[in-house]
């Protein structure tokens, strides 16, 4: 499998859903939902979509389609760019650049770009609640709505955020680095695959087996981006390298240093692989999606 033509492939389905569902900027809410569709479509990889309905294909009958799925898949993407909104703002990463353009709060000021977010996550569950656009079951709709928010939350990506921000500057231990980054990044990567296959009406050792590759992707991932903001350029990544070591960011290169991170992101990325060998061919688009993850350099 070519993955890059694969991922080029299912981004450009996501953005065709992402454009039908967002709101238009017309009407008394027209500035603010501008600020909404500034972040959403400023570019990114759609990595968790993608996840999502690669999952869901991978665990599905032939009567599941795309459509079925896709409200999940940008429900999730929309709540990642929420947490980026948000980690921009000066009281949190203070960034200016995200994904080659000025930050949300740069362009807007910081209320809007704080009430942009806000609005991400709340469009994010209507996507997922609404069965006028998602035409799952309500009980499949309500697991994947709870897993997402378990995953988005106070023990998932916020309260990895949390930690991450409480402990600029200060010495880490390898179990809170672990913590930390299994839940800013990992825990919505996981509840992607796993969402999808909930979707499909997956059984529960399949749920397992596809957390199991979530967690170990987005561990991967994790690490990646900490040597690409060690190594990569500005110019490269779309927001500002160096940033982490600059403001005292628990990393693995800096509790491990690039080489060993490097061989921990490999063996992350295996072991996603690993996960998948009861699907043969069929987890042919994950596994490969597990090596994008750490050669990417972006």
């Amino acid at each position: 499998m070519e993955i890059r033509t694969y991922l080029r492939e299912q981004k450009e389905i996501v953005e065709r859903a992402l454009a039908d569902y967002m709101l238009e900027a017309c009407g008394p809410f027209a500035e603010h939902i501008s600020t909404l569709r500034y972040s959403l479509f400023a570019g990114g990889k759609r990595i968790r979509p993608i996840l999502c309905l690669t999952a869901a294909r991978m665990t599905a009958g032939p009567e599941l389609t795309d459509q079925d799925v896709l409200p999940t898949a940008c429900a999730l993407e929309c709540i990642h760019t929420y947490s980026l909104i948000h980690d921009d703002l000066p009281a949190m990463d203070d960034d200016a650049l995200r994904r080659g353009k000025p930050t949300n709060h740069a362009v807007y000021g910081e209320a809007a770009a704080i009430l942009a977010g806000d609005a991400l996550q709340c469009f994010a569950f209507e996507l997922m609640s609404n069965e006028e656009i998602c035409a799952l079951p309500a009980s499949t709709r309500l697991k994947i709505i709870t897993t997402i928010a378990r995953a988005a939350g106070p023990e998932g990506m916020v309260g990895g955020q949390f930690l991450d921000v409480m402990h600029e500057g200060r010495d880490v231990p390898y179990d809170l680095l672990r913590t930390i980054h299994a839940g800013k990044t990992g825990a919505l990567i996981t509840a992607s695959v796993v969402a999808g296959a909930i979707a499909a009406g997956a059984d529960d050792s399949r749920i397992r087996t596809l957390a199991r590759y979530g967690d170990n992707a987005g561990l991967a991932f994790q690490i990646a981006d900490d040597i690409l903001n060690v190594e990569s350029t500005s110019e490269q990544l779309g927001k500002a390298a160096g940033s982490d070591a600059a403001r005292g960011k628990a990393t693995y290169p800096a509790l491990f240093g690039l080489e060993e991170s490097r061989r921990m992101a490999r063996e992350a990325a295996r072991n996603a692989q690993i996960a998948l060998e009861d699907f043969g061919d069929r987890g042919a688009p994950l596994r490969a999606i597990a090596d994008y993850i750490v050669t990417r350099t972006r």
